[in-house]
C-alpha cells in the first residue's frame, strides 16, 4: 500500500471520529501552548530586567557596605555605616585613578511624604548631583540640584513621576509646591521621567533630596548607602574595580581583600545573577508544563490502543488479503503523528496568543523565540512517534485468523 494512500486513509479515519480526535489532541494542545507561553514569558522577563538594569547607567560600579566572600565582588551585608562622606571626597580628590570618570553617592531610606490630604510611604534618596548622569535619571520638567543646594542643605526635592501623581494627581505640575517629609517642609523643584520598575523597586516611586539635606536635616546620619563610580569605558571596568577596591582598603585601614568591609559590583554582575534566577524559574515552570505533553502523549497512546481493539476485524481482513506488517504499522503510526502534529500547530497558535496577552497585561516586551517554537513542534512529533509506535506494533502482530474471529 502506497504511503500516500495510507496517509489519506488515516485522515479519513480521524475525520470520521471527530470527537475522539479532538479529545486525543487536547493534551498536546495544552502542553505545547503552556510550554511556549511560559518560555516566552521567561524570556520577556529577562529582557525587561536587562533593560531596567541597563537604564540605571552604563560602565557603572556600585560600592555598598559589608562583604560576604573573598575578593571585591560580593554580596552586601554586615555594618551599613562604614561608607562615609569622607570616602567620596577621598575618591574625588585622589590623583591615583586613571580609569574613573565620575563619582556619586546616595543615602536612601523610606519615609512618609504628604501633600495636603495625600500621604504615602516612599523611598527618599539623598543624592549628589552626579547621580543624575550616573544612573541615567532625566527630568521631565524642573531643574536638578545645584552646588548651592548641596552646600547650604537646601530643603528642595525632585519627585519621581509616580510619586508626583500620587501626591498631586494626574497632569498636575507640582513645581514650586511644598510637600512634607517626616514633618519637615520641602519645595518641589523637578519631576523625573518615567523609568519603570526594577524587580520589587520602582524607580518612579521616589523622592530625591540633596545628599547632606537627607543626611543631616532629615535622617540624622553621616554615612551613605551606596557609592556609584563610572568607569571611562567597558574595557577598563576590571581595572577600575581593582583600583577602587585597593584604594578603599587603604582608606579603611585594611590590609587585604579578605578583610574588606565593602562590596563592589557592576551592572553585569547584577544582570548575570538575575538572569540565572529567571532562567532557573523559567526552566522549572517549562518542565512542569512539559508534563502535560507527556500526559497528552499517553492519552494518544490509549486512544490508539482502543482504536486497534475496535478495528481488529479490519486489521485481520487486510492481513488476510496480503497487507504487510509495515503497512499496518504505518497506518496507525501516521494517525498518531497526524494527531500530535495538528495538536502541536494549534498549541503553537494558542501559546503565541497567550504570550501576547500575558506580556501586554504585565507590561513586558514581547519576545518570540523561534527555536523554542520549533523545539515544541519537534517534541510533539516525537511524542506522536513514541506513543504511536506501540499501538501500531500491537496491531501489526495480530494473526489474521484470530483477528477475523474477534467480536
Amino acid at each position: 500500500m502506497h504511503i500516500i494512500e495510507i496517509f489519506e486513509e488515516s485522515v479519513d479515519v480521524l475525520k470520521n471520529n471527530k470527537l475522539r480526535t479532538a479529545l486525543s489532541i487536547l493534551g498536546i494542545i495544552i502542553g505545547i501552548g503552556s510550554v511556549i507561553a511560559l518560555m516566552t514569558l521567561g524570556q520577556a522577563s529577562q529582557a525587561s530586567v536587562k533593560k531596567q538594569i541597563q537604564s540605571l547607567g552604563t560602565n557603572l560600579l556600585t560600592v555598598r557596605p559589608g562583604a560576604q566572600s573573598s575578593g571585591f565582588i560580593r554580596m552586601s551585608s554586615g555594618d551599613s555605616k562604614n561608607l562615609k562622606n569622607e570616602d567620596i571626597d577621598a575618591i574625588k580628590n585622589s590623583n591615583r585613578f586613571t580609569t574613573i570618570s565620575q563619582v556619586g553617592a546616595e543615602y536612601s531610606s523610606r519615609s512618609q511624604v504628604s501633600y495636603e490630604r495625600n500621604n504615602i510611604n516612599v523611598s527618599v534618596s539623598g543624592i549628589t548631583p552626579e547621580i543624575f548622569s550616573l544612573r541615567n535619571v532625566q527630568l521631565e520638567f524642573g531643574r536638578e540640584f545645584t552646588q548651592e543646594d548641596m552646600g547650604s542643605k537646601n530643603k528642595v526635592a525632585i519627585l519621581g513621576p509616580t510619586t508626583a501623581e500620587d501626591l498631586f494627581g494626574t497632569g498636575v505640575n507640582p513645581i514650586g509646591q511644598t510637600i512634607r517629609i517626616n514633618g519637615g517642609t520641602y519645595t518641589v523643584i523637578g519631576v523625573t521621567k518615567a523609568k519603570g520598575s526594577s524587580g520589587p523597586f520602582s524607580q518612579d516611586e521616589i523622592v530625591y533630596l540633596p545628599l547632606e539635606t537627607a543626611q543631616k536635616v532629615l535622617f540624622g546620619v553621616s554615612h551613605v548607602s551606596t557609592i556609584y563610580i563610572s568607569a571611562k569605558s567597558e574595557d577598563v571596568m576590571d581595572a577600575a574595580r581593582n583600583q577602587l577596591g585597593y584604594f578603599l582598603l587603604e582608606q579603611h585601614g585594611l590590609k587585604s581583600p579578605e578583610e574588606a568591609d565593602f562590596s563592589i559590583s557592576s551592572q553585569e554582575d547584577i544582570l548575570q545573577t538575575i538572569t540565572q534566577v529567571t532562567q532557573t524559574f523559567t526552566a522549572l515552570l517549562t518542565g512542569i508544563a512539559a508534563i502535560s505533553l507527556l500526559v497528552g502523549g499517553i492519552g494518544i497512546m490509549n486512544i490508539m490502543l482502543v482504536t486497534v481493539t475496535e478495528r481488529t476485524t479490519e486489521i485481520g481482513l487486510r492481513k488476510a488479503l496480503g497487507a504487510k506488517r509495515k503497512s499496518i504499522i504505518y497506518q496507525f503510526l501516521i494517525e498518531a503523528i497526524i494527531l500530535t502534529f495538528i495538536g502541536g500547530l494549534i498549541g503553537v497558535c494558542i501559546g503565541l496568543g497567550a504570550s501576547f496577552i500575558l506580556t501586554k497585561s504585565m507590561s513586558l516586551p514581547l519576545v518570540f523565540s523561534a527555536p523554542s517554537i520549533i523545539l515544541a513542534v519537534v517534541v510533539a512529533a516525537t511524542i506522536g512517534i513514541i506513543f504511536g509506535w506501540y499501538p501500531a506494533w500491537k496491531a501489526s502482530k495480530l494473526q489474521p485468523i484470530e483477528a477475523l474471529r474477534y467480536e
